[in-house]
């Protein structure tokens, strides 16, 4: 079976990286479609797999600049020859679903996400952005949503990974579609085999506005609690400027998966702000024996139990991260949380379970396709 797996870039490692890697495992030979892909980046990744880029590639600074060409990636996706394979797998959190594939194909999409910033995280991107790229999200949003939905409607089966996707896809594209969680590597993230706490806790993601690290770091900051922040991005010299003046505050930058998981095993919680569509980070700690302090909203509330495997709060404010830290330690010093118990729950969002599920999904679209 020949099978296209189409994802929107590759020009850095990350979640959606992973994805795209067990889906080769699953079906080697693959080959890969994407809008750019930046080798460099990449090196140790996807070697020996076909990689076809769109004809956006050939653009100066392509890797670096592609989230500014969205008008235009419509095309480039629909640019892509797929006639020639026996199932397309799409990976898509802007425009990987929008391929053009002949009806005896099967073709099935995996939503991250639809395309937050045209829909209902448009207005907050927009007060984000300069006066230039305001002018042009006015100007030719109201196409790419009517493109976006338009696309929405071309492949057979949609799969979201969270309930709360699940939601979003019925609510801008009015389809249903089936659930299958994301997996957790189990093989990077564990128990330590003699779990052992220690006072302090941990906040970890790339350091981008959405996460929300201000906000642990702001809950932390003062109260004589100890925080190590881990990962880098664009936010990190003001989440320091934010933090300045606290010595129980530290930052790592990017960790490698021995330090993190070692911080993951070891730490009371994982305070986690953002309102993410579905987020490993939560399954990570988790796995690694470790409650979690979670916003009450998005995939975070599919994948902790409130009192069992951490507590939620209910406002992206710092107040009420306060008062889940301190409800979580009084939960804590009364033995509500076990780390084996803990660890056994990420366990069911295994890779084992969504290999599973996955391929009964292909298999039941082939059938209908073939009927």
């Amino acid at each position: 079976m020949k099978v296209a797996i189409v994802h929107d870039w590759l020009v850095s490692y990350g979640g959606a990286e992973t994805f795209v890697e067990l889906w080769l495992r699953m079906y080697p030979g693959a080959d890969i479609y994407t809008l750019v892909y930046d080798k460099k980046k990449l090196a140790g990744h996807f070697e020996g797999v076909k990689i076809v880029t769109s004809p956006l590639q050939r653009l100066p600074f392509a890797t670096k600049l592609h989230t500014k060409m969205l008008r235009f990636m419509p095309k480039a996706f629909e640019s892509f020859d797929l006639s020639g394979y026996d199932l397309v797998l799409c990976s898509s959190s802007c425009c990987a679903k929008g391929v053009i594939v002949p009806p005896h194909v099967p073709q099935i999409a995996y939503i991250h996400t639809p395309m937050r910033y045209a829909w209902d995280l448009f207005f907050e991107y927009r007060r984000r952005s300069g006066r230039l790229t305001r002018f042009f999200m006015d100007r030719w949003m109201p196409a790419i949503r009517q493109w976006d939905y338009i696309s929405s409607q071309r492949p057979d089966t949609l799969v979201a990974n969270s309930k709360y996707i699940a939601r979003r896809i019925k609510k801008f594209w009015n389809r249903d579609a089936q659930v299958i969680y994301s997996p957790l590597n189990t093989k990077r993230f564990f128990p330590a085999e003699t779990p052992r706490k220690e006072d302090f806790y941990v906040a970890f993601s790339r350091l981008v506005p959405y996460k929300r690290m201000d906000l642990a770091i702001s809950a932390i900051k003062g109260s004589g609690r100890k925080l190590v922040v881990i990962g880098g991005g664009p936010e990190e010299k003001k989440l320091k400027a934010l933090a300045a003046g606290d010595p129980n505050i530290r930052f790592t930058g990017r960790a490698d998966d021995e330090t993190l998981r070692s911080c993951l095993q070891s730490c009371r919680a994982l305070i986690f702000c953002a309102e993410e569509d579905f987020g490993l980070a939560p399954l990570e700690a988790q796995a690694c024996g470790s409650p979690v302090i979670a916003f009450g909203r998005g995939g975070a509330t599919e994948t902790v139990i409130d009192g069992k495997t951490g507590v939620f709060f209910n406002a992206q404010e710092t107040g009420a991260v306060q008062d889940a830290i301190r409800r979580f330690e009084e939960l804590d010093a009364a033995g509500a949380f076990n780390a084996r118990d803990i660890a056994a729950h990420a366990q069911s969002f295994s890779e084992e379970r969504f290999r599973a599920e996955f391929t009964a999904a292909v298999e039941r679209t082939r059938r209908e396709i073939a009927e």
